[in-house]
């Protein structure tokens, strides 16, 4: 009974008994893949039904299954008397075909056939860990959101009928009921003088610099950014092709005299920053210093890129407004997070911007995310609407105004002497430096190795300083104790 066609049908067709697939459908997918790379020519007669079952070891009704369903996709044709012939074939020239191994057909390809650019620079860069104990880069709390509340304003929207309709139909300008809210939101809370014409919706605060990017910059063209700065806007600037320019923060935030003296020498698109709490610093831009930047961004022509990533997180005093909302020149692309201190689910991004650069942005938001949440954004503005935003955030900026002052205490006590650190304003970060220089990649493997995991993106380090930025937002008091109580410890038995 073996013959070279039944060795053929042996090589081609691997049947998987512990897959939830239906073995006919595992037959069928098989058979086409075969006809389609070559190794079952067009005209070729497939062996009886009676035969194939026999070589593959299953019942015969299911190889008829598997022959009907075949016939029925227009792979084969079944004449009687005759038998089940092969009508299509994935080749349309005569080629040698090959006896093809196992894995051909078995297993989905682990490599392209093909060349294609490749990049380290979109490299994720967030690592995670099992750790019992973490520091992030300043997230809030998510045991602190009530997600029963939140969920059922975005329940109720999908139980309405008018709602089918915005499912079904998608035109990339997102909830206009959102952003009427959205614009009023942040006229009051941001001093800013926008309406809905002004706001796109995105995902994120990364998207948003992505769809700038692709607009504004150029090969070659300069963006100026803080040093240290944020490491995964740097990424998508430098995907764009610029150049990036690093200039310095002091305690009053970047150094406009050195941007001005970069105008003077060369042609700058864009300067982006964190003026709020710079990041990761958290050091504040002053006003003197904003005046300047919106004076410079005018006569040297650069894009300001007002990225205002922790608003919302704001204790000892009222909140600095954004630069945006005094810039009347139309320099400044001001970009935000909505909802950060509600659950993940919950958050947007958005970007403001002059309703000509609006168009353009739309256009790419188009492409990229033509879908949305329009769901998820009626029933955020549903929640701005009838306050529930505002008296989340009043209740959430107390908690996290306690934990700040806490952390900052149990830093004192954990590390004084060894560390120094200011205070800040807002946030759900601290910035700390060593006296003395410490081995950082040293520091977290210790770290590690006794349950509290601290990310590379936390690690700042070179010629000039040492120092951690530290998330406080997520933490409570006993896991605030614990973690810095490890790594005290193993700060200690580096020095040893």
């Amino acid at each position: 009974m073996s013959s070279p066609d039944q060795f053929l049908y042996k090589k081609i067709i691997y049947i998987d008994k512990k897959s939830s697939r239906p073995v006919y459908l595992q037959i069928v997918h098989q058979m086409i893949n075969a006809i389609q790379r070559g190794y079952l020519m067009k005209g070729m007669k497939l062996l009886g039904t009676r035969n194939m079952s026999i070589i593959l070891e299953v019942h015969r009704k299911t190889v008829i299954a598997a022959y009907e369903e075949l016939d029925a996709q227009g792979w084969v044709e079944t004449i009687p008397n005759k038998g089940t012939f092969v009508i299509e074939s994935g080749s349309t020239k005569n080629i040698n075909i090959k006896t093809p191994k196992r894995q051909d057909l078995a297993t989905y390809p682990q490599q392209t056939g093909f060349s294609f650019r490749q990049s380290n620079l979109l490299d994720n860069p967030f690592e995670h860990s099992s750790c019992t104990y973490i520091f992030n880069d300043g997230v809030p709390d998510t045991r602190l959101s009530q997600i029963g509340n939140y969920s059922s304003f975005y329940s109720a929207n999908l139980k309405r009928k008018s709602s089918y309709k915005k499912i079904g139909y998608y035109n990339t300008e997102g909830s206009e009921y959102f952003k009427e809210h959205l614009a009023q939101y942040l006229n009051l809370s941001r001093g800013l003088h926008i309406s809905k014409n002004n706001l796109l919706i995105t995902r994120s605060t990364e998207m948003s610099i992505y769809i700038i990017s692709e607009i504004l910059l150029s090969e070659g063209d300069m963006v100026v950014v803080g040093d240290p700065s944020y490491f995964a806007v740097n990424m998508i600037f430098q995907k764009s092709g610029a150049v990036i320019k690093t200039i310095p923060v002091d305690e009053e935030g970047i150094r406009t005299d050195l941007i001005e003296e970069l105008c003077k020498k060369t042609k700058i698109r864009m300067l982006y920053l964190t003026p709020h709490h710079h990041y990761p610093t958290t050091v504040p831009l002053s006003a003197q210093r904003r005046i300047e930047l919106l004076s410079l961004a005018s006569q040297y022509g650069f894009a300001i890129v007002e990225d205002d990533y922790d608003f919302e997180f704001h204790y000892d005093n009222s909140a600095i407004l954004p630069m945006a909302s005094s810039d009347t020149d139309g320099m400044v692309i001001y970009v935000g997070s909505f909802g950060k201190s509600l659950a993940p689910g919950f958050r947007t991004g958005f970007i403001v911007a002059p309703e000509n650069l609006m168009t353009e942005m739309r256009k790419y938001l188009g492409i990229i995310d033509r879908q949305g949440d329009i769901i998820m954004e009626q029933a955020l503005g549903e929640m701005i609407a009838e306050g529930e935003i505002n008296r989340h955030l009043k209740k959430s900026a107390k908690i996290y105004k306690e934990r700040r002052d806490l952390f900052t205490n149990l830093l004192q006590e954990h590390l004084g002497g060894q560390i120094k650190f200011s205070i800040p304003s807002g946030g759900l970060a601290v910035w700390m430096e060593w006296q003395s220089p410490v081995n950082l990649f040293q520091l977290s493997a210790h770290c590690q190795q006794h349950d509290l995991f601290i990310p590379r993106t936390l690690l700042y380090q070179n010629k000039d300083f040492t120092a951690l930025r530290l998330g406080y937002g997520h933490l409570e008091e006993d896991e605030m104790n614990k973690s810095l109580q490890i790594l005290r410890q193993a700060n200690e038995s580096l020095k040893k």
